[in-house]
Protein backbone atom coordinates (compact mmCIF):
# COMPACT_ATOMS: atom_id res chain seq x y z
CA UNK A 1 0.00 0.00 0.00
CA UNK A 2 1.28 3.44 -0.86
CA UNK A 3 2.68 5.51 2.01
CA UNK A 4 0.43 8.50 1.35
CA UNK A 5 -2.65 6.26 1.64
CA UNK A 6 -1.45 4.79 4.93
CA UNK A 7 -0.83 8.19 6.44
CA UNK A 8 -4.17 9.49 5.23
CA UNK A 9 -4.80 12.82 6.93
CA UNK A 10 -6.76 14.43 4.14
CA UNK A 11 -10.37 13.92 5.29
CA UNK A 12 -11.81 15.88 2.33
CA UNK A 13 -10.16 13.36 0.02
CA UNK A 14 -11.68 10.46 1.97
CA UNK A 15 -15.07 12.17 1.85
CA UNK A 16 -14.83 12.70 -1.93
CA UNK A 17 -13.85 9.06 -2.45
CA UNK A 18 -16.73 7.95 -0.24
CA UNK A 19 -19.31 10.04 -2.10
CA UNK A 20 -18.04 9.06 -5.54
CA UNK A 21 -17.67 5.41 -4.60
CA UNK A 22 -21.14 5.38 -3.06
CA UNK A 23 -22.65 6.70 -6.25
CA UNK A 24 -20.96 4.04 -8.39
CA UNK A 25 -21.53 1.05 -6.09
CA UNK A 26 -25.14 2.01 -5.32
CA UNK A 27 -25.79 2.30 -9.07
CA UNK A 28 -24.46 -1.22 -9.61
CA UNK A 29 -26.49 -2.53 -6.64
CA UNK A 30 -29.69 -0.88 -7.89
CA UNK A 31 -29.28 -2.44 -11.33
CA UNK A 32 -28.56 -5.89 -9.87
CA UNK A 33 -31.52 -5.84 -7.49
CA UNK A 34 -34.06 -4.57 -10.04
CA UNK A 35 -35.43 -8.12 -10.70
CA UNK A 36 -36.45 -8.23 -7.03
CA UNK A 37 -39.09 -5.55 -7.71
CA UNK A 38 -42.26 -5.85 -9.81
CA UNK A 39 -40.98 -3.00 -11.98
CA UNK A 40 -38.67 -5.56 -13.59
CA UNK A 41 -41.57 -7.36 -15.27
CA UNK A 42 -44.29 -4.69 -15.29
CA UNK A 43 -42.35 -1.52 -16.05
CA UNK A 44 -41.09 -0.14 -19.33
CA UNK A 45 -37.37 0.25 -19.96
CA UNK A 46 -37.77 4.00 -19.50
CA UNK A 47 -39.48 3.48 -16.11
CA UNK A 48 -36.74 1.07 -15.05
CA UNK A 49 -33.95 3.46 -16.04
CA UNK A 50 -35.67 6.34 -14.25
CA UNK A 51 -36.17 4.22 -11.10
CA UNK A 52 -32.54 3.09 -11.06
CA UNK A 53 -31.21 6.62 -11.53
CA UNK A 54 -33.69 8.14 -9.06
CA UNK A 55 -32.86 5.54 -6.41
CA UNK A 56 -29.12 5.84 -7.02
CA UNK A 57 -29.18 9.61 -6.50
CA UNK A 58 -31.26 9.10 -3.35
CA UNK A 59 -28.82 6.45 -2.15
CA UNK A 60 -25.88 8.82 -2.68
CA UNK A 61 -27.68 11.54 -0.72
CA UNK A 62 -28.49 9.15 2.14
CA UNK A 63 -24.90 7.85 2.13
CA UNK A 64 -23.44 11.35 2.23
CA UNK A 65 -25.78 12.63 4.93
CA UNK A 66 -25.29 9.50 7.04
CA UNK A 67 -21.51 9.87 6.93
CA UNK A 68 -21.65 13.61 7.59
CA UNK A 69 -23.93 13.11 10.60
CA UNK A 70 -21.66 10.37 11.91
CA UNK A 71 -18.63 12.62 11.46
CA UNK A 72 -20.40 15.52 13.18
CA UNK A 73 -21.12 13.29 16.19
CA UNK A 74 -18.06 11.01 16.41
CA UNK A 75 -15.49 12.45 14.00
CA UNK A 76 -12.08 13.23 15.44
CA UNK A 77 -9.86 16.02 14.14
CA UNK A 78 -7.50 13.44 12.62
CA UNK A 79 -10.22 11.28 11.04
CA UNK A 80 -9.77 9.03 9.08
CA UNK A 81 -6.45 8.22 10.77
CA UNK A 82 -8.33 7.30 13.94
CA UNK A 83 -11.86 7.04 15.19
CA UNK A 84 -13.20 5.16 12.18
CA UNK A 85 -15.13 2.50 14.09
CA UNK A 86 -17.77 4.75 15.72
CA UNK A 87 -18.16 6.75 12.49
CA UNK A 88 -18.62 3.55 10.49
CA UNK A 89 -21.12 2.08 12.96
CA UNK A 90 -23.25 5.23 13.12
CA UNK A 91 -23.14 5.57 9.33
CA UNK A 92 -24.48 2.02 9.07
CA UNK A 93 -27.12 2.58 11.75
CA UNK A 94 -28.42 5.71 10.03
CA UNK A 95 -28.49 4.10 6.58
CA UNK A 96 -30.17 0.91 7.81
CA UNK A 97 -32.71 2.84 9.89
CA UNK A 98 -33.67 5.07 6.99
CA UNK A 99 -33.93 2.05 4.69
CA UNK A 100 -36.29 0.21 7.02
CA UNK A 101 -38.48 3.32 7.30
CA UNK A 102 -38.39 4.10 3.56
CA UNK A 103 -39.14 0.54 2.46
CA UNK A 104 -42.07 0.34 4.90
CA UNK A 105 -43.42 3.72 3.80
CA UNK A 106 -43.06 3.11 0.06
CA UNK A 107 -44.09 -0.56 -0.05
CA UNK A 108 -46.70 -0.85 2.71
CA UNK A 109 -48.16 2.66 3.02
CA UNK A 110 -47.81 4.51 -0.28
CA UNK A 111 -47.51 1.55 -2.64
CA UNK A 112 -44.85 3.45 -4.60
CA UNK A 113 -43.12 0.19 -5.43
CA UNK A 114 -43.63 -3.49 -4.78
CA UNK A 115 -41.41 -6.48 -4.25
CA UNK A 116 -41.51 -9.38 -6.68
CA UNK A 117 -41.81 -12.92 -5.38
CA UNK A 118 -38.01 -13.14 -5.67
CA UNK A 119 -37.38 -10.58 -2.89
CA UNK A 120 -36.63 -12.20 0.47
CA UNK A 121 -38.15 -10.16 3.29
CA UNK A 122 -37.62 -9.93 7.02
CA UNK A 123 -40.52 -11.68 8.78
CA UNK A 124 -41.39 -9.01 11.34
CA UNK A 125 -40.71 -5.83 9.36
CA UNK A 126 -41.53 -7.03 5.87
CA UNK A 127 -38.50 -5.07 4.66
CA UNK A 128 -36.69 -6.49 1.67
CA UNK A 129 -33.43 -8.21 2.49
CA UNK A 130 -31.62 -6.83 -0.58
CA UNK A 131 -32.07 -3.14 0.31
CA UNK A 132 -31.19 -3.90 3.92
CA UNK A 133 -27.99 -5.68 2.90
CA UNK A 134 -27.24 -2.82 0.53
CA UNK A 135 -27.00 -0.44 3.49
CA UNK A 136 -24.61 -2.73 5.31
CA UNK A 137 -22.40 -3.85 2.43
CA UNK A 138 -22.10 -0.70 0.33
CA UNK A 139 -21.14 1.81 3.06
CA UNK A 140 -18.71 -0.68 4.58
CA UNK A 141 -17.03 -1.46 1.26
CA UNK A 142 -16.89 2.15 0.11
CA UNK A 143 -15.61 3.45 3.44
CA UNK A 144 -12.96 0.72 3.41
CA UNK A 145 -11.81 1.82 -0.04
CA UNK A 146 -12.00 5.51 0.90
CA UNK A 147 -9.78 5.27 3.96
CA UNK A 148 -7.55 2.45 2.63
CA UNK A 149 -8.28 0.03 5.49
CA UNK A 150 -11.21 -1.74 7.13
CA UNK A 151 -13.44 0.89 8.80
CA UNK A 152 -13.78 -1.18 11.98
CA UNK A 153 -10.09 -0.59 12.71
CA UNK A 154 -9.06 2.59 14.45
CA UNK A 155 -5.40 2.78 13.51
CA UNK A 156 -3.42 3.10 10.36
CA UNK A 157 -0.99 0.21 10.03
CA UNK A 158 2.70 0.97 9.92
CA UNK A 159 4.19 1.45 6.46
CA UNK A 160 5.82 -1.65 5.01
Amino acid sequence: MRAEMQNFSDWPRALRWYLGGSLVVHLVWEVLQLPLYTLWTKGTLREQVFAVLHCTVGDAMIAGLSLLMALAIFGRPNWPNSGTRPVWLLTLLLGVSYTIYSEWLNVSVRGSWAYSELMPTLPVLGTGLAPLLQWIVVPTLVLWLSIARPPWTDRVSAPT
